[in-house]
C-alpha cells in the first residue's frame, strides 16, 4: 500500500480543509513541534482504511475523530496497491445528543491514469470509479482484499504508530507466524488443501449420485433389449388381427344401428298415434261461443231500443222550447213587480226631499235677510264709533276752553262753554260696536249652516230624482219586453214540463250507459269464448299437423268435435297396423346386436391373448400398443447409452476423487506452510541481523531460535539474550532493523499482492546519539534509494529531518492545524 493524497476536513487537531499530497514523495518526513498534529496525519491514513487508530483505544471510539465543536469530519485517502489505485472516504458526525457515529464509509477502484489533482475540481463520487464498497460493514472485506492486510498487521509493517514500533519484534511467536502468513501470501496453500478437499468431496459427492443413477437404471442388459423386440413383434401381430376383425365388427354393429334405428323409428310412430285423443270439454267451447253470441246480441238490441228513446226525448225538449229565455222572462216579470213598489218608494222620498228642500230654501233666505240686518247694524255701530271719537275729542278740548277764549279748532270766541257729558261716547260705541259684530258673525255662521244644509238637501233631491229615472226607464224596457208574453203561470207550466222532460232524457241516457256497459261485457265474453275455440282449433291443427307425415283425412272446419273424432279413430287405425309389424322389427334387432356381440368377443379374446384388457376402441387400442412397445423400446436403449455414459462419468469422478484427497492429505499436517515460514524467517532474520549490525557498530546479531527473537552482544563475548532485555535504544535500533529487513525483502519472498510498498516510522529518534543516528539516517536513504518503497519518518529531530528530501512541515494556531510541503 502506498498512499498518494490525503485529505482531512473537521479531523481532530485539522478543523480546516487540509490536503498532504504524497506525490512523488518517495522519501519524505513530518516534521513539527510536539502536538502540532504530525501523528495525527498518520491516523489519518490509518482511519480512512479501517475506521480507527491504534492510540485511541477501545473505549473512546470515534469521539476522538471529530474536531473540538465540529459536527462533522471527513478523511479521503488515495492509494496505490498491487499496481490498482482507489480511493477510501470516511465521513463522522456528530448528532443532536453528542454521540458520533460513522455517517459514510466507502472504498472505489479509480481508473486507470486517473489524474489526482483533479479531486480539487468538485468531482461528484460517481466521478470517481467502480464503487467497491459502501457501508462500513463492507469496507473492512474490501481494504483487507484491496490492502492484503488486517489492522492489527497494517499498524505492524507499514504504519507503525509512536509505542508500537517494537510490537513485531516482541510479538509472540503464534502472532508473528499469522503476520508473515498474511504479508507472503502463505495462506493460499492453506486456501489450496481447502480447495481440495471440497473437490475431493465434490467428487466423491458426484461418485456417489452417479452410483445411485446406475443402481437406478436396472434390467438394461441383452436380454431385456431381447424381450422388448420380441414385444413389438407381438404388438404388430395383435394390430394385424384386430385390422382384420373390426371391419366385420363395424359391419354388424351398423345392422344392429339400422334395425335399433328402425325399431325406434316405428315406437316413436306408436307414441306419436297413441297420443292423439279430443281434449276434455271441446263439445262445451263450441255452445259456450254460441250462448255468448245470443247474449251479445240481445245486448245490443237493448242498448238500440234505449238510444232511441233518449233520442225521441231530446227532440221533445227542443220542442218546449229554450229554457233560459222561459227562465229570462219570468225573471223579467218579478223585477217589474220589484221596480214598481220601488217606484212609489222613491216617489215619496222625492216628495219629501222636495218639501224638506223648500223648507231649508226658506230657513236659508231668512238667515240671509237675518245677516243683512246683522251687517247694518255693524255699519251703524262703526258710524256710531267714529262719531263717539269725534265727541270725545271734542270733550278733550273743551276741558281746556273758557268762556269767552277763541276755539283752538275754528279760532272763533266761544262765549259760554257746553257743560261736559258724564261718561266716554267711545265706550259706549264699542261696547255697541261688538255686540254688532257678534250678531254679524253668528248671523254669517247661521247662513252658512243652513246654506250646508240646503245643498245636502240638494244633492239627495238630485240623487232621489236620477233613481226615480232609471226606474221609470228600467220599467219601461220590462213593459216592452214583457208585451208578448205569456203569463207568468204559463211560463212556469212549460219551465215544469222542461224539467220533467229533463229528468226523463237523463234516465234515457242512463239506461243507454248501462245497456252499452252490459253490451260490452257481452262482447267481451263472446270474444272470450271465441278465443278459446280458436285456441281448440289450433291444438287441433298442431295435432294433425304431427300427424302430417301419415297423411291424416280432412277435417270439418265447422264442427271441432266432429273433426277430434274423425282423427282420433284414423289415428287409432294407424298405430294397430304398426303394432302388427313391431314382432318381426324387434326380432331383426336381436339377431343384429347378437352377431355384433359375437365379433366383439372375438376381438376382446385377441387382446386377451396378448395380456391386453379389451378396448371401446380395438384399433386405437393395438395402435397405442405397438407405440408403447416401441417407446419401451427406445427407452430401453436410452438407458443402455445413460448407463454407459454414467460409467465413463463415475470411472472420471473416482480419479478426480483420488487426486484431490491425495493432495489435499500432503497439505494438511501443514509442513510445507510451516517449511515456508521457516526459510522466511530465516531470510528476514539475516536481513535484519545486518542492518542491526551496522547501526549498532558490530556489537549485535539477530538471531531466532523456535519462534523467538533474541540477540547476540558481541561486547559480551557473543551472549545470547533475549530483545526484551535490550534498552529503549537498543530496542528502537532492533525494531528498525526488522521494520527496514522486512519491507526490503517481502517482495522477493510474497506469493500475493499484499506487498509493503511503503514504510512510515512514528517513533522518537531523539533518543539517539548522533553517530547512531547518522547509521540510521543512511539506512533509510539506502532503502529509499532502491526505488520500489516509499519510506516516510515522523520527527522533529532537525538533523535527521534535513537529510530528508521531502519535508512536510505541520503547523498549529488557535483554531486548526496546517501541512505545507517543503524541500524537493
Amino acid at each position: 500500500m502506498r498512499p498518494m493524497r490525503l485529505d482531512m476536513a473537521g479531523f481532530t487537531v485539522f478543523r480546516d480543509d487540509t490536503t498532504v499530497d504524497f506525490t512523488d514523495a518517495d522519501f519524505f518526513a513530518l516534521v513539527g513541534p510536539t502536538g502540532s498534529g504530525k501523528s495525527t496525519v498518520l491516523d489519518a491514513i490509518c482511519f480512512a482504511l479501517y475506521g480507527t487508530v491504534p492510540r485511541w483505544g477501545g473505549a473512546r471510539g470515534l469521539s476522538n475523530a471529530l474536531a473540538p465543536s465540529a459536527t462533522e469530519g471527513r478523511v479521503r485517502l488515495v492509494f496505490e496497491s498491487g499496481g490498482a489505485r482507489y480511493v477510501a472516504t470516511r465521513v463522522v458526525r456528530r448528532d443532536s445528543r453528542g454521540n458520533v457515529k460513522t455517517a459514510n464509509a466507502g472504498l472505489q477502484l479509480m481508473p486507470p491514469g486517473f489524474d489526482v489533482t483533479k479531486l480539487d475540481t468538485g468531482l461528484s463520487p460517481e466521478d470517481l470509479g467502480e464503487v467497491v464498497a459502501g457501508t462500513p460493514a463492507e469496507m473492512d472485506e474490501a481494504v483487507l482484499e484491496a490492502v492484503g492486510l488486517p489492522y492489527e498487521q497494517f499498524t505492524s509493517c507499514v504504519v507503525l504508530p509512536q509505542g508500537q514500533f517494537a510490537d513485531f519484534l516482541h510479538a509472540k511467536p503464534a502472532t508473528r507466524q499469522q503476520i508473515l502468513v498474511n504479508l507472503l501470501g502463505l495462506g493460499v496453500y492453506e486456501e489450496v488443501q481447502k480447495l481440495a478437499t471440497a473437490r475431493a468431496a465434490q467428487a466423491e459427492a458426484k461418485l456417489e449420485a452417479v452410483d445411485q443413477l446406475l443402481a437406478g437404471l436396472r434390467d438394461v442388459d441383452d436380454e431385456t433389449l431381447e424381450r422388448a423386440t420380441g414385444q413389438i413383434d407381438r404388438m404388430r401381430e395383435l394390430a394385424g388381427a384386430v385390422g382384420a376383425a373390426v371391419p366385420e365388427l363395424d359391419a354388424a354393429r351398423a345392422t344392429a344401428r339400422e334395425a335399433t334405428a328402425a325399431l325406434t323409428a316405428l315406437d316413436a310412430e306408436l307414441g306419436v298415434l297413441g297420443a292423439v285423443r279430443a281434449p276434455a270439454g271441446v263439445t262445451e267451447v263450441a255452445r259456450a261461443v254460441a250462448a255468448a253470441r245470443d247474449e251479445a246480441d240481445a245486448a245490443a238490441g237493448a242498448v238500440s231500443l234505449a238510444e232511441e228513446r233518449e233520442e225521441k226525448l231530446r227532440g221533445e225538449l227542443a220542442a218546449a222550447g229554450d229554457e233560459s229565455a222561459l227562465r229570462v222572462l219570468l225573471k223579467a216579470y218579478a223585477d217589474r213587480d220589484r221596480l214598481t213598489g220601488d217606484a212609489a218608494a222613491v216617489r215619496a222620498a222625492v216628495d219629501a226631499a222636495g218639501a224638506e228642500h223648500d223648507v231649508a230654501a226658506s230657513a236659508l233666505a231668512e238667515a240671509r235677510a237675518a245677516a243683512e240686518r246683522a251687517e247694518a247694524d255693524l255699519a251703524t255701530a262703526f258710524q256710531a264709533h267714529e262719531e263717539a271719537k269725534a265727541t270725545d275729542q271734542a270733550m278733550a278740548l273743551r276741558a281746556h276752553l273758557v268762556d269767552g277764549a277763541p276755539c283752538p279748532v275754528c279760532e272763533q270766541p266761544v262765549s259760554t262753554v257746553p257743560a261736559v257729558p258724564a261718561g266716554s261716547a267711545v265706550a259706549r260705541a264699542v261696547a255697541a260696536g261688538k255686540a254688532a259684530r257678534a250678531a254679524s258673525d253668528a248671523a254669517k255662521r247661521l247662513v252658512q249652516e243652513r246654506d250646508a244644509a240646503a245643498r245636502d238637501l240638494d244633492r239627495v233631491l238630485v240623487r232621489a230624482r236620477a233613481e226615480q229615472d232609471q226606474l221609470r226607464s228600467r220599467l219601461a224596457e220590462l213593459d216592452d219586453q214583457l208585451a208578448t208574453a205569456a203569463t207568468p203561470e204559463a211560463l212556469r207550466a212549460a219551465l215544469a214540463e222542461h224539467s220533467r222532460l229533463r229528468q226523463a232524457l237523463d234516465e234515457a241516457a242512463g239506461a243507454v250507459r248501462a245497456g252499452r256497459d252490459a253490451s260490452r261485457r257481452a262482447r267481451g265474453a263472446l270474444d272470450g269464448a271465441e278465443e278459446k275455440l280458436r285456441r281448440a282449433w289450433r291444438a287441433f291443427d298442431v295435432a294433425r299437423d304431427g300427424l302430417a307425415r301419415f297423411g291424416p283425412p280432412a277435417a270439418d272446419r265447422d264442427d271441432l268435435a266432429a273433426a277430434w273424432t274423425t282423427l282420433a279413430g284414423w289415428a287409432g287405425e294407424q298405430a294397430d297396423r304398426r303394432r302388427a309389424d313391431r314382432a318381426g322389427l324387434a326380432a331383426s334387432v336381436a339377431a343384429a346386436k347378437a352377431a355384433a356381440t359375437e365379433v366383439e368377443q372375438r376381438i376382446a379374446g385377441i387382446f386377451a391373448d396378448a395380456g391386453l384388457p379389451a378396448a371401446d376402441d380395438p384399433v386405437r387400442a393395438a395402435t397405442v400398443a405397438v407405440e408403447r412397445a416401441e417407446a419401451e423400446l427406445r427407452r430401453l436403449e436410452e438407458r443402455r447409452e445413460q448407463a454407459a455414459e454414467l460409467r465413463e462419468q463415475r470411472a472420471e469422478h473416482e480419479r478426480r476423487a483420488q487426486v484431490a484427497r491425495a493432495l489435499a492429505g500432503h497439505l494438511r499436517a501443514n509442513n510445507f506452510e510451516r517449511w515456508l515460514l521457516a526459510e522466511a524467517l530465516d531470510l528476514l532474520v539475516d536481513g535484519a541481523s545486518r542492518i542491526l549490525r551496522e547501526l549498532s557498530g558490530g556489537q549485535y546479531d539477530l538471531v531466532h531460535d523456535k519462534g523467538e527473537f533474541f540477540v547476540v552482544d558481541h561486547h559480551d563475548a557473543g551472549l545470547r539474550r533475549g530483545v526484551r532485555t535490550l534498552s529503549g535504544g537498543e530496542t528502537f535500533q532492533a525494531s528498525l532493523a526488522l521494520a527496514l529487513a522486512l519491507s526490503e525483502q517481502l517482495a522477493g519472498m510474497s506469493t500475493t499482492a499484499a506487498s509493503l510498498e511503503s514504510i512510515v516510522l512514528d517513533e522518537g529518534f531523539g533518543t539517539l546519539d548522533a553517530a547512531t543516528l547518522d547509521t540510521v539516517a543512511a539506512t533509510l536513504e539506502n532503502l529509499a534509494a532502491r526505488g520500489d518503497r516509499m519510506v516516510g519518518v515522523v520527527t522533529h529531530v532537525p538533523a535527521l529531518a534535513e537529510r530528508i528530501p521531502v519535508r512536510f512541515e505541520v503547523s498549529k494556531d488557535a483554531r486548526s492545524s496546517r501541512v505545507e510541503r517543503s524541500g524537493r
